[in-house]
């Protein structure tokens, strides 16, 4: 008998599921493709338009995971929900930071990095047909979630008269009803405003009135300038019994790369995250989770020091940006910058225009929504001296 194998071009039908086709476009991978044609022609690329620390993670958290990985007790399966001692030092930090108290055992959710939880979070709790009010524009891995999900997307305009915050007064009052969920994020990519505590305040009275759950977003939270701290959005009365946050060590600490992250507060949302983790992983090795701990615990010099360098880079690229014309609204958090783009383009023939004639990748704003039109956003994520060399290319233009 032949049992002959199929050849890899025969019609074997393999047609995806329908969660895969309802997925939404990555349209930076448009943006990466076209980069890359750039640098594999020759050309010196300054790309401005990814969100990757460019910095390392700091030694002692290295040598930690270098000295973790040689204990058998993590060569095993690790417990399920992870290891208590993460779990304790995450809320030794927001003790610190922000005066928040975690239950450790019940309010923190350890995660394989933020948007995983982000995306978790939705499964969770929105069946088919039910509405997530997301920022727009906003970080695009909230669509993700929704439409993995079968839900629906309803979007809270961020605009600059109103600081980039969302009117929940001028929501939908259809919307606003049927809404289970909503994402927040400050500070806000990709905007870089931070949001004042009375914000949070506003939103707890606002979720609590129609019945929403909050997603704090506070990938960024570590990123504050000009002697401002962000404030987090559990820093707020009634925020556990509305919500949970979102923090990451990708940003504060460069560890973009060990994939660790916390969904924090309410504990029945915690609940629900570690049960759908049960099934989908076995939670992160050891020796990174004794690392994270590390970051989290041991001297915060480091995280100082890089928002030192964020703020310098900010303070260069806009001194350069004003002495060009180029007119903008400074950054107050985050590693990004968000400016208009001049009048006669839209966001992604700016953008296009600064890749072939400047040699600058910036991301356009549409990519981030409807509402981002008009803007394109640029990340501190290269040293002073080459965002100057991006302003002066972009002065050579004579656009301002």
């Amino acid at each position: 008998m032949n049992h002959s194998t199929p050849s890899a071009s025969s019609a074997f039908p393999m047609v995806p599921a329908d969660r895969l086709q309802q997925l939404p476009t990555q349209f930076f991978a448009k943006l990466v493709r076209k980069a890359n044609e750039q640098v594999a022609a020759g050309h010196d690329v300054i790309n401005l338009g990814q969100g990757n620390p460019d910095r390392p993670t700091p030694p002692h958290i290295v040598e930690t995971l270098q000295k973790a990985a040689e204990n058998p007790l993590y060569h095993k399966y690790s417990p399920f929900n992870g290891y208590l001692f993460l779990k304790e030092a995450v809320a030794q930090r927001y003790r610190e930071d922000y005066g928040v108290e975690l239950d450790p055992e019940t309010e923190v959710a350890i995660l394989f990095g933020g948007k995983t939880g982000l995306v978790e979070i939705v499964q969770c709790l929105l069946n088919p047909g039910d509405v997530c009010l997301v920022p727009d524009p906003g970080y695009p891995d909230y669509w993700s979630g929704v439409a993995l999900a079968g839900a629906r997307m309803a979007f809270m305009p961020l605009k600059e008269e109103n600081a980039f915050l969302p009117d929940y007064s001028a929501l939908s009052a259809d919307d606003v009803n049927k809404a289970k969920l909503m994402f927040i994020n400050y500070p806000n990519n990709p905007t870089a405003v931070s949001a004042p505590i009375s914000f949070y305040e506003e939103t707890v009275r606002f979720a609590e009135k129609h019945g929403i759950v909050v997603a704090s977003d506070f990938a960024y939270g570590a990123i504050g300038f000009d002697g401002e701290q962000p404030v987090s959005f559990l820093q707020v009365p009634g925020a556990k019994e509305v919500g949970v946050e979102f923090y990451t060590l990708s940003k504060t600490y460069n560890m973009a790369g060990w994939r660790v992250g916390f969904c924090l507060g309410n504990r029945e949302i915690v609940r629900m995250i570690n049960l759908i983790q049960d099934h989908y992983y076995c939670s992160l090795f050891g020796g990174i989770q004794e690392a994270a701990a590390a970051a989290l615990t041991g001297p915060q010099t480091c995280v100082r020091e890089l928002v030192s360098v964020y703020e310098g880079r900010r303070n260069a690229l806009f001194t350069e940006l004003d002495r060009i014309g180029w007119k903008a609204t400074r950054s107050q958090g985050s590693f990004f910058t968000w400016l208009p783009v001049p009048k006669g383009y839209s966001s992604e023939s700016f953008a296009d225009l600064l890749l072939n004639e400047a040699k600058i990748v910036v991301a356009p704003g549409v990519g981030f929504g409807e509402h981002g039109e008009g803007y394109v956003r640029l990340g501190l994520l290269s040293s002073e001296e080459r965002l100057k060399e991006a302003a002066q290319r972009i002065e050579a233009l004579g656009l301002f």
